[in-house]
């Protein structure tokens, strides 16, 4: 499928949370003039504690190189665990350029902010040893994902991660994405955008705060989300896990005949022959 824009952001290559092979599979699937990576695409804090890369980690940063030797324009706002790349601002890899923020107009001549937007969250810019410890915290349940859904799978359930049902329960957690998602808006509205594009908070949503457009992306590790910007400029946020569940489940079965029929079609073959 060809669209205009694709926003990809928080995969966090180098852990083990990364849906890569999901991921892999919607850039099969899709294609588009511009890709903008809005940050956290790979997760150095992950690494420095310990080294996990596997192969589909590799093909995902091969597939990208690929798209921008095909013609794709890509490029990376880098965000808080890749923010050793912040060090090579105005700088191209492989094609991909290097951006603080990027400024984005869709196809109805719409302007938007695109960043990261960890430099919006206090705990991260005045507390960061609070930040790495709820990472920690974080990449524990991501780790115990697997497990509880390999339990679930014995009883045909879908995929369900219990860090997201986490952040969902907990009252602070829940003002914290309402505060984040205006300050975004705000900032965007100062300096003159119709919306923003950002990452951070894995938490995918498309709204209107007060005449601006908030789109946050969502990521790779809980609910493997995407926004898209089709041939009719219109913003769409692709839940790809879910279509892909979908899709499964809607797939015609292959009907299989049996050797009986088989045979009868041969007699009857003979007969007409």
């Amino acid at each position: 499928m060809r669209n205009r824009t694709l926003f990809l952001s928080d995969i966090h290559l180098g852990t083990r949370g990364c849906s890569a092979e999901l991921l892999l599979n919607f850039l099969r699937e899709h294609d588009a003039d511009t890709i903008y990576l809005v940050g956290d695409i790979f997760d150095g804090w992950a690494l420095r504690r310990g080294w996990h890369w596997p192969q589909s980690h590799n093909d995902v940063v091969q597939a990208l190189l690929k798209k921008t030797h095909k013609g794709t324009r890509v490029v990376f706002v880098p965000g808080n665990h890749d923010e050793v790349m912040r060090n090579y601002l105005g700088t191209h890899f492989g094609g991909i350029e290097v951006m603080r923020t990027a400024d984005f107009t869709a196809l109805d001549g719409k302007r938007y902010l695109v960043t990261h937007g960890d430099q919006f969250d206090a705990v991260v810019m005045n507390a960061k040893w609070l930040a790495h410890l709820g990472d920690r915290a974080y990449g524990f349940m991501i780790w115990m994902n697997p497990k509880f859904n390999r339990l679930r799978s014995l009883w045909s359930g879908r995929y369900w991660s219990l860090s997201k049902w986490a952040k969902q329960q907990v009252k602070s957690a829940v003002n914290f994405i309402g505060e984040y998602e205006s300050v975004l808006a705000e900032e965007a509205r100062r300096g003159g955008y119709d919306g923003v594009i950002c990452g951070h908070i894995h938490h995918a949503a498309i709204k209107d705060i007060k005449g601006i457009a908030y789109v946050n992306t969502g990521d790779w590790v809980e609910s493997c989300t995407a926004v898209v910007e089709g041939a009719d400029g219109r913003l769409t946020l692709l839940d790809w896990e879910a279509e892909k569940a979908a899709s499964m489940m809607i797939r015609p079965k292959k009907r299989k005949t049996s050797k009986k029929k088989l045979n009868k079609s041969k007699e009857l073959a003979e007969l007409q022959g």
